[in-house]
Formats: C-alpha cells, sequence, structure tokens
C-alpha cells in the first residue's frame, strides 16, 4: 500500500509538473501583421480636421482610436466590408468606420471622409547594455526644432515600432517620437528582460540615439510610457540628460507590492473582510520570497501558509500577479519550471529614492480603479514626493482601468472596457509639446499636485 501511494503521489507531482511547465513556458512568438491589414495602418486626418489612428493588433484585426480616447475593433469580411466592436468589448460599434484598399488608402469615419499622414522616418539600430537595438525616428513635418518623446515600454513582449501608436499620435500633434523594440523583441537583440536596470539603460541609450538622429530639430527630448514603464523612465533619467518624463498607470511602489495590492482586492471583491486580508498578507509575503529567490528558494515559508490557511474558503479567490498560480502547484513543479519563466524582474527594486532625485519635470497619470497598478499607495507616495519640490505634476482619470481606459461595470461585477478617458490623450500632448498642463479642463481627471505657477 506504501509503495502504492508514492507512485500515486509521484504521478501526481509529475503531472502538475508537466502541467505547469506548459504554462510557465508556453511560447509567445509574434507573429507578422496580415499584409491586407498592415497597409491600412496609419494616422488619418478627416476632412472636419479630427484625427483616427488606426493600428494593428496582435492576433486578428485592427483598431482605431480618436483622439477623444474612443476606440474600436475592426475585422473585415469576405465581401471587403468593414464592421467592428466598442473599445475592447463584443458589442457591436455603430460608429461606421470604413477603409480604403491597400492601393488607394483612405477611410470614412461618422461620414467624413480621412486621408493618410505620411512623415519623415529614419530607421536605425543602436547600442543599448550589451544588446543591439531596432529603432525608428518619426518627425512631423517642418524643419523647426521640436519635442520628441522617447517611448519606454511597458512589459509586453511585442515589437513596438510595430504596436506603439503613439509613433503616429504623436507626430500628428507636432510631437516628434522615437520608438524602439526592446531586447528580445522585434528587430533587436538579445533575450527578453524584466530587469530594470537594464531597461533604464537601453532607454538612455535610446535618448541618445533620437538626439542625434533628430540633429538641430530635436527640442526637448525625454521619456514617455505607461506601466511598466513607471519604473524604468526616473531610473533612466537620473542616468541621462532627459529634459522630462511622462508617466502613466505606472506604480510608485515596489512590484512585488503590485501582486500585493492585486490579491487584496481580489479577495475585497470576493466579499472578504480584514481579518482574511490579514492572513492573505502573509501569503503574498511567502509567495514574494520565492519570486525574490527566483524558485530557488522560499519554499519553507509557502508551504507553511499552505498548511495554514489552504483549507479556508477565501483560498481560492486569491489571483494576483502570481499568487494565485504559485500556491496551485506543488514545490516540485515550482522548482523545476518556474526558473524558465524567470524573466530577471527587479522585483525588490524600491522607487521612492529614484523618484525623490528625479529633476527633469515629472509628469504622472494614475488610474484611478486600477487592478493591475492598485493606486492607492502609489498616489499617497507621489504626493510625498511633489510635496515641497517644483517638478511633479501628479493627475488622476477617476474610474479608469489600467491603460486609463473607461469601463461599464456588468451585474456579475465584470468590467467592460469601452473606451480611453476622453483628455488623455490631450493631457500627453500638451504637456510633452507645450511642458505644462493646461487649465482647460481633461475630461474628468483631477489635478492632484503641480509645480506651484504652472
Amino acid at each position: 500500500m506504501r509503495a502504492r501511494k508514492v507512485l500515486v503521489v509521484s504521478l501526481i507531482a509529475v503531472a502538475a509538473a508537466a502541467a505547469i511547465g506548459y504554462w510557465w513556458t508556453r511560447p509567445e512568438k509574434e507573429k507578422p501583421v496580415d499584409p491586407s491589414m498592415a497597409c491600412h495602418v496609419a494616422v488619418y486626418r478627416l476632412d472636419d480636421g479630427r484625427l483616427i489612428d488606426i493600428a494593428p493588433v496582435t492576433g486578428d484585426g485592427l483598431r482605431w482610436r480618436a483622439m477623444d480616447g474612443r476606440t474600436g475593433k475592426l475585422q473585415q469580411d469576405k465581401a471587403g466590408k468593414w464592421s467592428g466592436t466598442i473599445g475592447w468589448s463584443e458589442r457591436p460599434d455603430p460608429t461606421g468606420v470604413q477603409l480604403g484598399t491597400c492601393s488607394q488608402p483612405a477611410m470614412t469615419f461618422e461620414g467624413h471622409r480621412g486621408e493618410p499622414l505620411s512623415f519623415a522616418t529614419t530607421e536605425t539600430r543602436f547600442q543599448g547594455h550589451g544588446e543591439t537595438l531596432a529603432g525608428r525616428l518619426v518627425m512631423p513635418p517642418g524643419d523647426g526644432p521640436v519635442p520628441i518623446a522617447v517611448m519606454v515600454h511597458g512589459s509586453e513582449a511585442t515589437s513596438a515600432r510595430t504596436y506603439n501608436y503613439f509613433q503616429r499620435l504623436f507626430p500628428a500633434n507636432g510631437i516628434g517620437v522615437f520608438v524602439y523594440d526592446k531586447r528580445g523583441t522585434g528587430g533587436s537583440t538579445g533575450k527578453y528582460s524584466q530587469d530594470f536596470h537594464l531597461l533604464a539603460d537601453d532607454a538612455v541609450a535610446a535618448l541618445k540615439e533620437a538626439r542625434r538622429l533628430a540633429g538641430a530639430r530635436a527640442g526637448r527630448v525625454g521619456f514617455s510610457g505607461g506601466s511598466q514603464a513607471g519604473w524604468i523612465e526616473p531610473l533612466a533619467a537620473t542616468k541621462s540628460d532627459a529634459d522630462f518624463v511622462a508617466v502613466a498607470y505606472g506604480l510608485a511602489d515596489t512590484p512585488m507590492a503590485e501582486d500585493r495590492d492585486q490579491v487584496r482586492l481580489d479577495l475585497v471583491a470576493a466579499g472578504h473582510g480584514p481579518d482574511v486580508l490579514a492572513k492573505a498578507r502573509e501569503v503574498t509575503d511567502a509567495t514574494g520570497a520565492v519570486m525574490v529567490a527566483r524558485f530557488k528558494g522560499g519554499y519553507e515559508r509557502l508551504d507553511a501558509v499552505k498548511a495554514k490557511y489552504a483549507s479556508e474558503p477565501w483560498w481560492k479567490d486569491m489571483k494576483g500577479e502570481y499568487t494565485g498560480d504559485l500556491v496551485r502547484y506543488p514545490p516540485i513543479a515550482l522548482r523545476l519550471f518556474g526558473p524558465m519563466h524567470d524573466q530577471g524582474t527587479s522585483w525588490e527594486y524600491e522607487p521612492m529614492p529614484v523618484l525623490q532625485s528625479v529633476k527633469q519635470p515629472l509628469l504622472w497619470i494614475i488610474a484611478g480603479a486600477d487592478r493591475e497598478a492598485p493606486p492607492e499607495e502609489t498616489r499617497r507616495r507621489l504626493l510625498a514626493v511633489a510635496k515641497g519640490k517644483q517638478n511633479v505634476t501628479v493627475v488622476e482619470f477617476p474610474g479608469t482601468d489600467h491603460g486609463i481606459i473607461k469601463f461599464d461595470v456588468e451585474p456579475d461585477g465584470e468590467r467592460v472596457e469601452t473606451r480611453v478617458a476622453d483628455g488623455y490623450f490631450r493631457m500627453l500632448v500638451d504637456w510633452i509639446r507645450d511642458g505644462r498642463v493646461a487649465d482647460s479642463a481633461y475630461g474628468d481627471a483631477t489635478v492632484l499636485a503641480r509645480p506651484d505657477g504652472v
């Protein structure tokens, strides 16, 4: 009987290891954009002056974006007719967007005709921290100096030169853009990494390359980006002569706090109270220790919290960034396959000393209902940084999720993402181009801190 039990346990462990091995190492190869879709990618100026961007999406189809934040996904049927859905939902889009042909690119939007805009574009390859990176400078029309935004990536593992739509929206508004593929993606060499120090060095190299290529047309040159860029941009700013730093929906806390706060939101949404949240904090501290050890340790502590709490009803309600996965698999599986998933993330990176030392003008835009980067601690920390400093502007868009995305809430509590908040794109343009957040309204955005007299 004992031998049979050992065999069964071993088989369960192997099966679990095989399952987690697939989860941790599943491939995410980037597929090239279908040429029949790629030919429509451009920013279009309508006959009434409005701008509409058409961008590829990972997978199938295209996405349109208006400067007021409205957006939708487009699909083409066999007859060549385009139809779409609102935002990131499955709701039919009544907007009425039709595109021309690959030989004659054009569009109609709400009955208005649009023609694609073209910009001076320079492709380049430059040296990052030990890797060769593929970049692109896109400049608006004219000969005079313009501000240039060096687009710093989030955690996506796809080519920024393919998917970053700001390389069209910003030039259409008089701002140059330098976009580059992060290491291990697109046309750049190396292994994909979330080591913030390496990535900050790459961003510094990108800023230098942008200045070099732009030459006399380089005005203010700085960093702009969202999510993970909130850790990378300020660090890069302290290592460079950047003129500004614009961050959206990032965390001003450690990466481990992202998981901790997500787990807290999971449990609150499931109806659990403070007693459960205190227990869950023990769990996230234990799973965080495994991540910091890069799956080479921390298992005794994880086993202890499993033995203590795994039978309680709230256990299954934890998800988070990684905790929900770590508590569901045996240590043997995590030891075997966890390291394959390790991306070098700077789990213990503490951003506050860096934020305190940033001297450049800093704009930070918070998503007020962000589930991926819960904003409470970030808001508190940023206001502490802004106190007594004359370089920090903090703005919040209430009722928005990660990406400054508005949503509806279904009866079951699920969020349906419908659009980007009105005012978000205009605010970025105004601040990068003019160096200030204007007094005019940006939808329902609230300015929480700003330099005196700006």
